[in-house]
Parts: C-alpha cells; sequence; structure tokens
C-alpha cells in the first residue's frame, strides 16, 4: 500500500493512551513511506496522526469540504489540501486517493466513515483493506456489537471478516498487507463493481 486514509476524531479525548497511538500511526506511516490521506484538520487525533508523518519526513493529503476551510480547522502544514463540495465528495475523494483505510477512535463522523466504506466493499465497490485499530479497547463494545450482528443473522461472517482488527499498529498494517478481498457478491453483476 502506497497510502492509507486515515479516520479518526477531531477532538483530543481524555485518553493519553489514543492520543499518542494517533502519533505513533502517522510516525509509522512516515517510516514505511506510506502516504496519509485524512480530513485537513490540525485539531485532535486528526492532527496528531498528520504530525506524527510530517514531523517524521511522511507525505500527507488533508482532504476538506469548504465549509470547513478555516484556520482553526485546516492543518497549516499539509503539502497537499484537497476542498470538496461537501462531506460526500470528500468520502469519495479520499476513497479515490487510498489504497486502504484504517479507523481511530472518534465519534460519530468516524463511526459514518467506516461504515460507509466497509459497506462499499461489502457490495464489491472497492477491494481495499479496512483495519480498526482498537487502541486501549476503545472498539471493544462496537466488536462485541458486530458479533452479535453474526449470530443473529444479519452480518455475515464474511462480510464481518472485512473489517482487521488489531490492538497494535504493526500488526493491524501487516493484516492490511495480506488481505485477501471477497469475491464479487454473486447478486451483483460484474460490470457494476
Amino acid at each position: 500500500m502506497k497510502s492509507i486514509a486515515v479516520f479518526c476524531g477531531s477532538s483530543d479525548g481524555n485518553d493519553d493512551i489514543i492520543l499518542q497511538e494517533a502519533y505513533q500511526l502517522g510516525e509509522i506511516l512516515a517510516k514505511k513511506k506510506i502516504k496519509l490521506i485524512y480530513g485537513g484538520s490540525q485539531l485532535g487525533l486528526m492532527g496528531q496522526v498528520a504530525n506524527g508523518v510530517l514531523e517524521n519526513g511522511g507525505d500527507v493529503t488533508g482532504v476538506i469540504p469548504d465549509f470547513l476551510q478555516t484556520k482553526e480547522v485546516v492543518h497549516p502544514n499539509l503539502p497537499q489540501l484537497v476542498v470538496t463540495q461537501d462531506m460526500h465528495e470528500r468520502k469519495m475523494k479520499m476513497h479515490e486517493l487510498s489504497e486502504g483505510f484504517i479507523a481511530l477512535p472518534g465519534g460519530f463522523g468516524t463511526f459514518e466513515e467506516l461504515f460507509e466504506i466497509v459497506t462499499w466493499a461489502q457490495l464489491g465497490l472497492h477491494q481495499n483493506p479496512i483495519g480498526l485499530l482498537n487502541t486501549n479497547g476503545y472498539y471493544d463494545a462496537l466488536i462485541e456489537m458486530l458479533k452479535t450482528m453474526v449470530r443473529k443473522g444479519l452480518l455475515k461472517k464474511a462480510n464481518f471478516d472485512l473489517l482487521l482488527i488489531a490492538e497494535d499498529i504493526e500488526e493491524l498494517l501487516e493484516k492490511m498487507a495480506n488481505f485477501k478481498p471477497l469475491a464479487v457478491p454473486k447478486w451483483l453483476n460484474e460490470s457494476q463493481t
């Protein structure tokens, strides 16, 4: 993978381990020469990931919707910034620029981005790996909920397995590097993928 989109919170939160690991992810991406594609903010976990990349000589592209493009929000040191018309176009652009996706801890926006990109994979609209970094147990309850969905027959195990889960950055990147995508679902026409 030459580029990874990272979805994460625009707040710092109150868990220093999560904040530190966001920076560490950026640092590791820089060292592995993997370009960061992210939401373009200098705030919160988003800013920490970008700083981790930039302060270690890596490459970053920020993608931000026009209505959020203010001095207070946009990271001032980005080598590339793409401005989109709205949030949907932002997600499409991040998808277009990325060869993989990682969700760090975050709020509603992070969940929305994560579930949309995994739904696209389930539908065969892309075949890129999707990682969930379960820093300090942040996603434990969500993982249990997804397992409940599988047990109740509302989520196929093969689709649950599209989400690569790890508590360690290097382990997650290794899983992503070895990811084998699902075959195109039978009920989808090959020309639609």
